[in-house]
């Protein structure tokens, strides 16, 4: 359940006895050889807890988890799109997004406040069953942070007005837009319909209709809130640098005098079964044809669940699952598979997918993939199938003991226990089911369920018909209103966690508290970061440490000085067909006895490149770091580029490549970096990496190998670990495995960073996209600085302009003029020359006028009207403040040693990092930005649908030339 089958819709843009997690000691020690047992890594996962309810039901969960001065507040009230009535679907989410424009007494956009006190995983999000917002903030803020929550739960119709529903009505109607535009963007309305009968609660998306959302009135929307969002309807959890007593102060003070709400009934809600199979056939603009399997089980409190789950994994999820070995690796008939369970409270959905091998027939594809579901059914997994299922799911929840909050934290897992099943403990109840898991229960359930019939739907590429776009609740251009929406990729059953007894206890209501102007802030500290390590391996290896103790893992990198840069221009995608070959043999296995070998172990090894670096990654359990690493060690030092395996892998990463091709994201990602940097500069690539289709074909496992011996080499190397675990213990497990590793015979790659002179003029790039009802809009121009230089002014300048969600860009295009979900720019800290990025997907017919604001924003910015002292105020403190939250986790800090590493910056970059903030002032930002940003200078690559867009295009005063993309 760690694949989302629709997409949740969130508002945003956009990183003792109450102690820290009881982690059980995990045995055996780190020097043995067989993985721990799925019973051992089970008992490690808890969250202790405390509980209290207040007078007017609002029920508070404390963790305490002191390993950072950062508590994360999460609010979830138990309303969704479920509970919506007929003609007003769309109304929660649309709720959501206007709690976040100010309360009665605090009426404004909520992330002014909570940006300058520097919160990280701030958001929001609407389901079907519920709406959340979260933030993780600094100790010393957590009044404030209550202080807004509480003012929104109590005190929010008063600030809501006809122009503040209008304005995020357009926002939501470009989200939808946004989402819609994807390719198999309206295969979710398809499936509820389908899966659905008239009536039923989840058969309509949360995203709502056009329609609907266009005929939302201002009493609608406050009887809404009215009905819904009372205190003894809403549960909040405060998890991290708190203590039970202190919790019950503060929420006493900030909540105790909302008076309760009405009860929201709560029907029965049938698991609906087809009267038979249901087959469909879509047209979209995809790049290859998706076969979908689906079925509705029963939600998430249902024991059969938790056996659904790990057969879904066995099936489709695990790297060795069943579709995989048999479609993919063996008959090659498919270039990636899927299988999942997707959790609700009251239903469930199962979703199997494969998407089909260019050249072959899709009849033949859905043929193979329903008789190995159904031989699935019939005999059920193997013992050794459900241990390596159960061990990845119990690592997993391990790992997600790190993070206090965001979208898959403690105070997550603690939440969605006490809302979905009235226990925070019901996590643990779901770990024992898995852990006591056996092939007969997973066989029973499968039979139970998946014997029943299915609906079928096939995605072929071709236009879109106008019934789908109609069965979709519309995306017209032309409808009234008008960034990135995160998906919610989750197990909201199993992120970790669990309970010590709860403490509840009912307090009594106080007389209201003072709101006549926000708590002031405490003080908060800045940020502590662990101490760096070094030692040498005896080939000269630099190995760069930080120890973590929260949780009993280890992660690893192995970096190279390589990345996106060094693929070689000849055959653009030699670096990512080697790089996705590692694990796909090695050493003495094949690639499904890696990828057995890793779920055995708990451990996930992974490649990646960004431009300047190459890595190949590894999280392990502390219990079985050594045989991971013997693992990782075959995988990075002995690949063995199995022709076969060539040939299957270049098919996938060609499929991937048509399948950038046909997002609107994709291309403009793909275009835009050639346009700035030319074909011969380094970063002159793809910001994929995926290479381009000519050069993935023409690559030659002789290529292969000397791509892998030219960069991948112990002189290029350097080893990057963090985790529960000390140098000393490090050192010796990283010798034995890497430290005989040999240079190669041939030379060492290099890099030549060298600008052409030919003129790159500003321009619009424009590639057609029909039926699009969104355009993608990105704009480029190279910036005369290095990431070396470490550029701090321009970046907290580029905060102001469109860095944040709070930037010129995103409120002008997104919160004033409502033409898009999001807008915003980044200057990307690459080595050498860096660019500066400007995104804005837009509606299509506000498309022109988009690139006209923008250009003015930033010129404006640029001459007139520089940083104010709010907005310096506002960047510094956020940068300051966040920096705690923003190391929380093992993995966080893995990634500031690399980035410090490839940057050069010093050991104590982070730590020196405030007192350079603090003495930043607007000039110096001001003066900054208008020596490296030059608007006219942009070139602008705009996807969308040409018949309408490019007569807007002729109006702004620059040359449109059209581009064609490859398939």
């Amino acid at each position: 359940m760690r694949r989302s089958l629709f997409r949740p819709v969130v508002a945003l843009l956009f990183a003792t006895a109450l102690s820290a997690p009881s982690i059980a000691p995990l045995t055996p020690a780190i020097a043995a050889t067989e993985p721990a047992s799925v019973a051992t890594l089970v008992k490690a996962v808890d969250i202790p807890y405390q509980a209290f309810t207040l007078d007017n039901g609002l029920r508070v969960i404390v963790h305490t988890d002191r390993k950072a001065p950062v508590v994360a507040v999460s609010v979830w009230y138990h309303i969704g799109s479920k509970d919506e009535p007929a003609g007003k679907t769309g109304f929660a989410h649309l709720f959501e997004h206007l709690m976040f424009n100010g309360s009665e007494n605090a009426n404004e956009d909520f992330f002014k406040p909570l940006e300058s006190i520097g919160a990280t995983d701030l958001n929001g999000t609407t389901w079907f069953d519920r709406t959340n917002y979260f933030e993780t903030v600094p100790t010393g803020a957590l009044d404030l942070a209550l202080f807004l929550e509480s003012d929104r739960m109590g005190h929010l119709l008063g600030a809501i007005d006809k122009a503040k529903l209008d304005n995020q009505r357009g926002v939501v109607q470009n989200e939808k837009r946004q989402g819609d535009n994807e390719p198999y963007g309206l295969v979710e309305y398809a499936q509820l319909a389908a899966l659905f009968p008239e009536g039923h609660p989840y058969r309509h998306s949360t995203i709502g209709s056009m329609a609907d959302l266009d005929a939302a009135s201002l009493d609608d929307v406050k009887n809404w809130f009215r009905a819904h969002y009372g205190p003894n309807n809403a549960v909040l959890v405060l998890a991290g640098d708190i203590d039970v007593a202190t919790a019950k102060a503060k929420v006493q003070k900030w909540f105790g005098d909302i008076p309760r709400g009405p009860e929201t009934v709560r029907p029965e809600v049938p698991v609906p079964t087809l009267k038979a199979p249901v087959d469909q056939v879509m047209k979209d603009r995809v790049a290859q044809t998706r076969i979908y399997r689906n079925w509705v089980v029963p939600g998430l409190n249902d024991p059969d669940l938790i056996p659904l789950d790990l057969g879904m994994d066995v099936l489709g999820g695990l790297a060795s699952s069943r579709l995989d070995n048999a479609m993919v690796r063996k008959a090659k008939t498919a270039v990636s598979v899927t299988a999942s369970v997707q959790p609700f409270e009251k239903i469930s959905i199962v979703e199997v997918t494969a998407d089909v091998k260019p050249g072959v027939d899709p009849k033949l594809v859905a043929k193979q993939l329903d008789d190995i579901i159904a031989e699935f059914v019939r005999n059920g997994p193997t013992a050794d199938e459900v241990k390596r299922a159960a061990t990845r799911q119990a690592a997993g929840e391990i790992a997600g003991l790190e993070t206090v909050g965001g979208f898959a934290g403690k105070a997550v897992t603690l939440a969605e226990g006490a809302v979905y099943s009235n226990d925070p403990d019901k996590y643990k109840k779901d770990l024992a089911a898995t852990a006591a898991a056996t092939p007969a229960s997973i066989k029973a359930a499968l039979q139970k369920w998946l014997g029943r019939p299915a609906y079928r739907l096939t995605v072929e590429p071709g236009e879109r018909t106008a019934s789908d776009m109609a069965a979709a609740g519309g995306s017209a251009v032309g409808a009234p209103g008008g960034g990135m929406a995160p998906r919610y990729y989750r197990d909201p059953r199993f992120e970790g966690g669990a309970a010590a007894p709860a403490i509840s206890q009912t307090l009594k209501p106080t007389a209201a508290v003072d709101r006549s102007s926000p708590p002031p802030v405490e003080e908060i500290k800045d940020l502590t970061f662990p101490d760096v390590e070094r030692t040498t391996l005896s080939n000269g290896i630099k190995v760069v440490f930080a120890r973590r103790t929260t949780v009993p893992t280890v992660r690893v990198s192995v970096a190279f000085d390589a990345g996106n840069a060094a693929d070689p221009k000849a055959k653009l995608g030699t670096q990512g067909l080697m790089l996705s070959l590692l694990d796909e043999g090695a050493g003495k296995l094949d690639s499904i006895g890696i990828a057995e070998a890793q779920e055995r172990l708990g451990a996930q090894i992974a490649s990646s490149a960004t431009m300047d670096r190459t890595s190949v990654s590894m999280f392990a359990l502390k219990a079985n770091l050594a045989p991971s690493l013997d693992l990782l060690a075959d995988i990075v030092q002995r690949p063995t580029f199995a022709p076969a395996e060539i040939e299957r892998l270049r098919s996938q990463i060609l499929a991937g490549i048509a399948s950038e091709n046909s997002q609107p994201r994709g291309i403009a990602r793909r275009v835009l970096p050639t346009l700035l940097y030319g074909n011969l500069h380094p970063y002159g690539v793809p910001l994929s990496g995926s290479g381009t289709a000519e050069g993935v074909k023409a690559v030659t496992r002789a290529d292969l190998v000397a791509f892998h011996q030219t960069w991948i080499r112990p002189d290029n190397a350097r080893i990057f670990v963090t985790g529960d675990i000390t140098l000393d213990e490090l050192k010796p497990l990283l010798e034995a495995r890497f430290g005989s590793w040999a240079k190669p015979a041939v030379a060492k790659g290099e890099k030549l960073f060298r600008m052409d002179r030919m003129a790159r003029p500003a321009r619009i790039v424009l590639i057609d996209r029909p039926q699009s009802p969104q355009s993608y809009i990105m704009a480029g121009q190279l910036l005369p600085t290095k990431g070396v230089d470490d550029p701090l002014a321009l970046i907290a300048a580029n905060e102001v302009i469109g860095g944040s969600f709070l930037s010129r860009l995103n409120m002008d295009l997104r919160e004033s003029k409502g033409w898009a979900y999001g807008a915003f720019s980044q200057a990307q800290t690459l080595r050498e020359t860096m660019p500066l990025y400007v995104v804005a997907p837009v509606q299509t017919d506000r498309t022109g006028d988009s690139i006209k604001a923008a250009l003015a924003d930033m010129k404006e910015f640029l001459t007139t009207k520089g940083v104010d002292a709010e907005e310096r105020e506002r960047t510094i403190n956020g940068q300051i403040r966040s920096l705690p939250g923003s190391f929380e986790t093992s993995s966080d800090l893995l990634g500031a040693l690399v980035q410090m590493d490839t940057l050069q910056r010093p050991d104590d970059y982070y730590e020196k990092l405030p007192g350079r903030f603090r003495a930043l002032t607007a000039a110096q930002m001001d003066e900054a930005a208008r020596a490296a940003i030059r608007p006219d200078s942009l070139i602008w690559v705009v996807v969308g649908d040409a018949a309408k867009v490019e007569p807007q295009l002729k109006e702004i005063g620059l040359p449109v030339e059209r581009m064609v993309v490859g398939q």
